[in-house]
C-alpha cells in the first residue's frame, strides 16, 4: 500500500494529493491513509500538510526512493515471527525449531531488503505509465 501511495505522489509530479485521494486510489478507506501517511513523513519520503491546500506531496525526487527504504519505514513486524507460545521443550523438534529457523529466516529478510534496494519508486512508476498506456490503447 506504502508503494501504491507513493507512486500516485510522484505520478502526481509535486502536486499536494488528498488523502481521499490516496484511499480512492488504493480502493480502501482514508482513514487507513492518515494512519500510514505518518509513517512515510517519519521516514522523510514525504511532506503532509493540513489545512487549505492540504496534501501531501514526495520530499524525493521517485529516483532517489528505493523500495528497501519503503519497506523499512511502514514494516513494524519481522516478516519471519516466532511461535506466538513457546513450542514443547521437551520435543527434540520444540526445543530446536526456532533456532534452526532464525538462520533461514534472516537469511531471506536479507535477500528481500537486497532485492528492494535495487528498485526505485521511478522504477515503479516507469512501470505503471507503460502498463496505463497500453491498458488506455485496449479500452478505446
Amino acid at each position: 500500500m506504502a508503494v501504491h501511495v507513493l507512486a500516485v505522489l510522484a505520478y502526481k509530479d509535486g502536486e499536494a494529493v488528498t488523502s481521499t485521494l490516496l484511499a480512492s486510489s488504493v480502493n480502501t478507506n482514508a482513514v487507513v491513509i492518515r494512519r500510514l501517511l505518518p509513517l512515510l513523513q517519519a521516514a522523510g519520503l514525504i511532506e503532509t500538510t493540513k489545512g487549505a491546500g492540504s496534501g501531501s506531496h514526495l520530499r524525493k525526487k521517485p529516483e532517489r526512493i528505493r523500495l528497501d527504504s519503503i519497506y523499512r519505514a511502514v514494516e513494524t513486524d519481522e516478516p519471519f515471527t516466532a511461535h506466538s507460545k513457546t513450542p514443547n521443550q521437551a520435543c527434540p523438534v520444540g526445543y530446536c525449531i526456532q533456532s534452526a529457523l532464525d538462520k533461514v529466516f534472516s537469511s531471506a529478510e536479507c535477500a528481500m531488503q537486497e532485492e528492494l534496494a535495487k528498485t526505485t519508486l521511478a522504477d515503479i512508476l516507469k512501470i505503471v505509465k507503460a502498463s496505463c498506456s497500453g491498458s488506455d490503447k485496449k479500452r478505446k
